[in-house]
């Protein structure tokens, strides 16, 4: 049975509509949900969200931080940022993970933490983004990418 889903950024609504199940990059760890899942209220980190849909195919989101409320039929992802996989521009993406790695080498270790979240969600970007770009490509062994 499908649950519903809504994700919304400061700026617009990423998503909203019915998932098998949500994949969330949880404040402890990565978790997964399903219909019927007790309420739970927690706060997303930086990472992956996996839209499990009923069809069979998957979808990526990146997304860096907010937080989430787990009712029993619905879930609302309020997301400091957000990214669908083909809004992902890959050579932006690996531009800011380049400027990154290079922004970290010359801080103290006071001011590397900024730079390290931002590291991270470049890698996170580009995790998203490649998934998507392997999804479209023949042959890649993913009979679920229904395009």
């Amino acid at each position: 049975m499908p649950i519903e889903v809504e994700i919304v950024t400061p700026r617009r609504q990423l998503f909203a509509g019915e998932v098998e199940m949500i994949t969330l990059p949880g404040s402890d760890g990565q978790m997964g949900v399903l219909r019927n899942h007790a309420p739970l209220l927690t706060i997303l980190d930086i990472g992956e969200i996996v839209l499990h849909l009923p069809d069979g195919r998957q979808d990526y989101i990146a997304v860096s931080g907010g937080v989430v409320e787990v009712r029993p039929n619905k879930v609302i992802v309020l997301a400091q940022s957000a990214e669908r996989a083909d809004e992902i521009d890959i050579d932006r993406a690996q531009a800011a993970l380049q400027r990154a790695q290079e922004s970290i080498r010359n801080r103290s270790t006071e001011e590397r933490r900024p730079v390290e979240l931002a590291l991270e969600r470049s890698r996170v970007r580009l995790k998203v983004a490649e998934r998507r770009r392997r999804q479209r490509t023949p042959g890649s062994g993913s009979a679920s990418s229904g395009e």
